[in-house]
C-alpha cells in the first residue's frame, strides 16, 4: 500500500471515529435537551408559517389580522402559562420534584492525588478504584464485576471529598456531587422521585462521555440512615422510599449501570446506616480517611503556611507536635486566625505568638477580664497552679501549655494541656494522672484556705467518670471484677455488687487524692512562685512555666516507653481506627478549669 492509500485510510479511520463519538452525543443531547428543541421549532413553525400565508393578503386585511393578534396575545400567553403550569403539577409533581445537577468534568476539577497531603493508606486503596475504573473492559472480560459503591468514613475535615474528586480526576469521568440533605422534603415521593433524575442523568453521562461516570453523595447518613417500619405516625414513609429507591438504583437492574460508581462520604459510624446499603454490590468497598500523623501534619503547616505572610524562623516541626489529633481543617483555621490577630495587631508577619494566640482562641474561647475581689483573684490563681504542678511533674503523657487566670469560656481560670505524642489508648498510669489532676485544683485550695469553692464541681465531674469508667467498664479496680459491667442493664446488677463498684469508684478517688496532697506539700514553694507570677501576669505561656520549674531543679515526667502499652492492631474494629480519642479520655477536652458559680 502506497503511503496516499495509508493517508486515506488513516483519514477515514479518524472520520469512522469521530461519528462514532457524535451519535452518542447527539442521543444524549435530545435525551437532555429535546424539550427545548421541540418548543424552538415549533416555535419558528408558528412564526413562518403566518408570514407567509400574510404575504399574499392585501394591506388592510394582514394589518386588521395582525392587530387584533397582538391585542389578544397576553390574555392567550397568561392562559396558557396557567394551564400547563396546573397541568405539570398534577402529572409530574412540578418544581417540587426537580433536581437541577450539572455535570462536573473532571478535567475542571484539577485535583490529582499528588496534590492531597498524607492520606498515604487511603489514597493506595483509591489508586486501586481508580484502576479498576479504568481497566473495565478487561475486568469484564475475565468475568469480574465493576466496583458499584464506595463508602468514604472519617472525622470531619480530613479530605473525604478532595479524594474524590481526585478519583474523578484521575479516571478521567463525568463527576456529579450531591448532598443527602438534597434529598429530604416534606413532599410524598420528592426524595425518590430525585433519586431516580440523579441515575438518568448520570447514566446520560456514562453513555456521551467515556462509558463511566461518577456520584458523590455528601452526607450520606442522611439518605441511609436504617429505616424504620413501626412508625405510628407515619413520618418515616418518605425516608424508607427513598432509601428504597436508592438501593434499587443500585442493584443493577440496568445493564447500563455496571459504568456507575457511586461514592458516599459520612461523619457518622457505619451502625447509623441501613444494613442493606452495606451488602455486596452496594457501598461494599470502604476507605478509611482519618486525621494525619505527625509528618503529616507539619507538611499540613508548610502548605497552608506558605498561603499566608509567615515569619520565616517559625519552626513548622514543633508546631505539628503541638497540633495533636488536629485534621486539616483545624490547622488551616489555626493559621487564618493566626493571619487575622497579626492583622489587628498592625504586624506584616505572622509570628509563633500569633499563632499560640490562634490556638488559645480556638480551643480555649475568647479572653474576658472579669472584676473579681483580690481574694477571688487569688483563690483562682492557687486552683489553677495547683493544676499546673502536678500535670507538668506527674502526668506520663500530657503537657502543660498555658495557665491563665483570664475568664475564658465560661471559667475563671484554665491550665490548657496538650499531649506530648499520639496514643491512640490509656493505661492505668494515665488515667489515674487524669483523675489527680482534676483533683489538684481542689487540693489546692483546701490546703491554703481550708475550705473550697463550688469552682470545682467540673474538675469533680471529670475525675468522677474516669474513676467510674475505670471500674465499671476497663477491669482496673481492687477487687477483681472484670468485663464492661455497662453492658449490663442495671436493673439485672445486684444492690451488693452496684455497691462494692461505687465503693471502688471512690476507693480510687482517695487513692489519687493521697498522691495530689503529697505531691502539692512537698512542692508547696513552687506552688507559691507560680502563684505570685499569675496574679502578676495574668497568663503563663510553656516557656515561662518550664524556665520556673527550671529553677528549682524541676523536670517533668519523661514518657513511658514500656513495651506492654497497647497499640492499635489491624483487627481492631474500624470505629476505634476512625475515632482515635478514646470515648472516656478525648485528647481536646476541656481544660482543667475552675468555674463560677452557677
Amino acid at each position: 500500500m502506497d503511503p496516499l492509500d495509508k493517508l486515506r485510510k488513516k483519514e477515514n479511520d479518524r472520520r469512522n471515529k469521530r461519528q462514532e463519538r457524535l451519535w452518542p452525543k447527539l442521543k444524549f443531547f435530545w435525551q437532555r435537551y429535546w424539550l427545548w428543541v421541540v418548543c424552538i421549532g415549533g416555535g419558528l413553525i408558528t412564526i413562518i408559517l403566518p408570514v407567509w400565508y400574510m404575504a399574499g393578503m392585501e394591506e388592510s386585511v394582514r394589518r386588521y389580522i395582525v392587530g387584533i393578534n397582538f391585542a389578544s396575545m397576553p390574555f392567550g400567553l397568561f392562559q396558557t402559562m396557567v394551564f400547563v403550569g396546573f397541568l405539570y403539577l398534577l402529572h409530574f409533581g412540578g418544581g417540587f420534584s426537580q433536581f437541577k445537577k450539572t455535570k462536573v468534568d473532571a478535567g475542571l476539577v484539577s485535583v490529582r492525588f499528588q496534590n492531597i497531603i498524607g492520606l498515604k493508606e487511603a489514597k493506595r486503596e483509591a489508586w486501586e478504584v481508580v484502576q479498576l475504573i479504568k481497566d473495565r473492559s478487561r475486568l469484564k472480560r475475565i468475568g469480574g464485576r465493576i466496583v458499584r459503591g464506595v463508602l468514604l468514613t472519617g472525622p470531619p475535615g480530613c479530605g473525604k471529598t478532595m479524594l474524590a474528586k481526585a478519583i474523578a480526576s484521575e479516571a478521567g469521568l463525568p463527576f456529579l456531587s450531591v448532598a443527602g440533605s438534597e434529598f429530604v422534603e416534606m413532599f410524598v415521593g420528592v426524595g425518590a422521585s430525585r433519586v431516580r433524575k440523579l441515575f438518568k442523568q448520570a447514566r446520560q453521562y456514562a453513555e456521551a462521555y467515556g462509558g463511566g461516570c461518577i456520584i458523590f453523595i455528601d452526607e450520606l447518613e442522611v439518605l441511609a440512615k436504617k429505616r424504620v417500619f413501626l412508625d405510628a405516625f407515619g413520618g418515616s414513609s418518605e425516608s424508607n422510599s427513598t432509601l428504597n429507591q436508592l438501593l434499587v438504583e443500585m442493584d443493577g437492574i440496568n445493564d447500563s449501570d455496571a459504568q456507575i460508581l457511586v461514592m458516599g462520604a459520612m461523619n457518622a459510624s457505619e451502625d447509623v446506616l441501613d444494613p442493606a446499603v452495606l451488602r455486596p454490590g452496594r457501598f461494599d468497598r470502604k476507605i478509611q480517611i482519618g486525621r494525619p500523623n505527625l509528618e503529616e501534619r507539619r507538611d499540613l503547616f508548610e502548605y497552608y503556611g506558605s498561603k499566608i505572610q509567615l515569619d520565616p524562623s517559625v519552626d513548622f516541626g514543633r508546631l505539628a507536635r503541638k497540633a495533636l489529633y488536629r485534621t486539616p481543617a483545624e490547622i488551616e483555621n489555626i493559621l487564618k486566625e493566626a493571619a487575622l490577630i497579626a492583622a489587628r495587631s498592625e504586624k506584616d508577619l505572622v509570628t509563633y505568638k500569633e499563632i499560640s494566640a490562634a490556638i488559645e482562641r480556638i480551643e480555649l474561647g475568647i479572653a474576658h477580664r472579669l472584676n473579681m475581689t483580690d481574694h477571688e483573684r487569688e483563690m483562682t490563681a492557687y486552683h489553677e497552679a495547683g493544676h499546673l504542678i502536678v500535670l507538668y511533674l506527674t502526668h506520663p503523657t500530657s503537657d502543660v501549655f498555658k495557665a491563665s487566670i483570664i475568664s475564658r469560656g465560661g471559667t475563671l481560670g484554665v491550665v490548657h494541656s496538650t499531649p506530648k505524642e499520639e496514643m491512640f489508648s490509656s493505661d492505668r498510669a494515665t488515667l489515674m494522672a487524669h483523675i489527680k489532676v482534676a483533683l489538684a485544683g481542689y487540693v489546692a485550695e483546701k490546703f491554703k484556705y481550708g475550705v473550697t469553692t463550688d469552682g470545682v464541681s467540673a474538675d469533680f465531674r471529670h475525675a468522677t467518670q474516669y474513676a467510674h469508667a475505670m471500674v465499671w467498664q476497663f477491669g482496673m479496680g481492687t477487687s477483681g471484677f472484670i468485663g464492661d459491667l455497662t453492658a449490663i442493664p442495671k436493673d439485672q446488677l445486684s444492690e451488693g455488687l452496684k455497691e462494692k463498684l461505687n465503693m471502688e469508684t471512690q476507693q480510687l478517688l482517695r487513692e489519687a487524692l493521697a498522691e495530689v496532697e503529697k505531691t502539692l506539700k512537698a512542692e508547696w514553694p513552687v506552688l507559691e512562685r507560680f502563684v505570685s507570677e499569675l496574679l502578676e501576669h495574668d497568663e503563663l505561656d510553656y516557656d515561662e512555666i518550664v524556665a520556673i520549674f527550671t529553677e528549682f531543679g524541676k523536670e517533668p515526667v519523661k514518657i513511658a516507653t514500656s513495651p506492654q502499652r497497647p497499640r492499635l492492631s489491624s483487627a481492631q474494629p474500624a470505629e476505634s481506627a476512625l475515632s482515635p480519642r478514646p470515648p472516656f479520655a478525648p485528647p481536646d477536652e476541656p481544660p482543667e478549669s475552675r468555674k463560677p458559680a452557677q
